[in-house]
């Protein structure tokens, strides 16, 4: 029998509805697969192993009794532990949320459910989705299953936020996952591992019941190992929903039937201001190959500029800290969580104490930055001019897009680094997001697809952004993309 943990959404899917095998069959081989990598990887904060074969019993009674199947019938996946999911621990990858079970669960986890997908478990992250590495959780590292060429074994990031899912993915512990992108979250862990990530436009996925980062950027979207897998996936997970005051009240589009790789008539935009001194020599051939596949696929290439790129990078990072106090205000050792009480404690002394055990490094580091900035003496130097700065980067793009359908450019400016490289310098993992923090800010649709190996093996990601409400346009320069590179790696098995 055909290996089935080799097989993506769309193949699982098939082969469950035509009987080729069944969803318990997929979800036992999935199973396995978790227990054994867990060890190595520390892909999993919780796994679900019961939750994958209860759904897929319910989808094999569903098709031996002939009911109609959902869009993700018999596809076990991970949950981000960034959603909540009703009887099953929800941590936000953070100590003070530590054994927190919610009564209640998250519109797109719920959706995936509906539509025929099971749990494996939930997923590791950077802590409350702070982090371009994963080494921010409070539950350890995810390690990448990738490693470098010629004997160097150190332990590689699998990119951050959502690095459990891209490793997961990657090393085949699940055929797709859900991730957030806030600034880059689910791009650049899918660049990283060879996966491929699409951030929808703000407010096409429903927030409630996610653990918010920074409300105005924060966005759940579908990784997976195809650019077919992410349009179904993502067919599932979006949609209206009443209880996001953000969501969109548009009708969700047949992504996957509209697929097409064929370019003619469309025009690519190639931003200057991407071009940057010290870009990654690798990086930068990969994107001129990218725009070579582009124009095979039929595609005219014209010139853009985003003149206010440089300024993306600080905005983003007065924005989402700021937004971030704000949100991480609620966890205060009351209602849910940790609490921790030292004798003889007053209130403001058991919230200091709590927020002090419970939250790690970078939050606090990024809760100060977000106080200072909404601070009274600051808030117009520092949050207000960013707003108005998010503001001008949006136009740009809004101009840019006048000129052409979509636009490629880099994923992240280098390949997978090292466990540990860049963790003393929050600046250098800052700069992590520099090519994928502008479509964040200005809530524009975008994924991350594999475009190759570099000389280290390691795999390098090209990005494309669209224009608002335009996934599908995103999804077929992907596809394109895709049926060019060829790309077929996969990490050679050492866990």
């Amino acid at each position: 029998m055909t290996d089935l943990t080799e097989l993506g959404v769309a193949e699982i899917r098939a082969g469950v509805a035509g009987g080729d095998f069944t969803a318990v069959e997929v979800a036992e081989a999935f199973n396995a697969n978790v227990a054994a990598a867990q060890g190595a990887l520390n892909a999993f904060i919780v796994t679900t192993p019961d939750k994958a074969l209860d759904a897929a019993r319910a989808v094999d009674a569903d098709r031996a009794g002939g009911k109609a199947l959902g869009k993700m019938a018999g596809v076990p996946i991970g949950m981000k532990d960034l959603f909540a999911t009703k009887g099953v621990q929800t941590t936000a990858a953070s100590h003070i949320l530590e054994h927190f079970t919610p009564e209640y669960e998250s519109t797109v986890s719920a959706r995936l459910w509906q539509a025929g997908a099971g749990m494996l478990g939930k997923l590791n992250l950077d802590q409350f989705a702070m982090g371009s590495s994963n080494e921010t959780s409070y539950f350890g590292n995810v390690v990448s299953p990738w490693r470098r060429a010629g004997g160097d074994n150190a332990p590689l990031a699998p990119g951050g936020s959502s690095g459990g899912s891209s490793a997961a993915i990657a090393a085949r512990l699940c055929p797709a996952a859900t991730g957030t992108d806030t600034g880059g979250s689910i791009r650049q862990p899918a660049a990283f591992t060879g996966t491929t990530g699409i951030k929808p436009t703000y407010g096409r996925c429903s927030r409630w019941g996610v653990v918010a980062f920074a409300s105005s950027l924060d966005q759940a979207g579908p990784m997976a190992r195809s650019v077919r897998d992410c349009a179904i996936m993502l067919e599932a997970m979006a949609g209206f929903d009443p209880k996001d005051s953000t969501s969109l009240d548009l009708p969700v589009p047949e992504w996957e039937a509209g697929l097409s790789a064929n370019l003619a008539g469309k025009t690519v935009g190639i931003p200057r201001e991407y071009r940057m001194d010290g870009m990654d020599a690798e990086v930068a051939a990969a994107w001129d190959q990218g725009v070579a596949w582009l124009k095979d696929a039929g595609a005219q290439i014209v010139d853009i500029s985003l003149p206010h790129t440089k300024y993306a990078l600080p905005t983003y990072y007065i924005i989402a800290p700021a937004e971030a106090s704000s949100n991480l205000a609620r966890y205060d050792g009351v209602r849910y969580g940790l609490r921790d009480l030292p004798d003889g404690a007053n209130l403001q002394e058991m919230y200091a104490a709590t927020r002090a055990a419970g939250f790690g490094d970078e939050v606090k580091r990024r809760i100060l930055i977000g106080t200072y900035v909404l601070s009274a003496g600051f808030y117009d130097a520092y949050y207000t001019q960013a707003q108005k700065v998010r503001t001008l980067i949006a136009r740009d793009f809004a101009e840019a897009f006048a000129r052409c359908d979509v636009i490629l450019a880099p994923t992240t400016p280098t390949a997978a680094f090292a466990l540990g490289e860049n963790t003393d310098d929050p600046l250098a993992m800052y700069l992590n997001d520099v090519f994928s923090v502008p479509a964040s800010l200005a809530g524009l649709p975008a994924m991350s697809v594999p475009a190759g190996l570099n000389g280290q093996g390691l795999p390098l990601g090209l990005q494309l952004i669209g224009k608002p409400f335009d996934e599908q346009g995103v999804l077929d320069a992907g596809l394109a993309i895709e049926a060019r590179a060829g790309f077929a790696a996969k990490p050679q098995r050492w866990w």
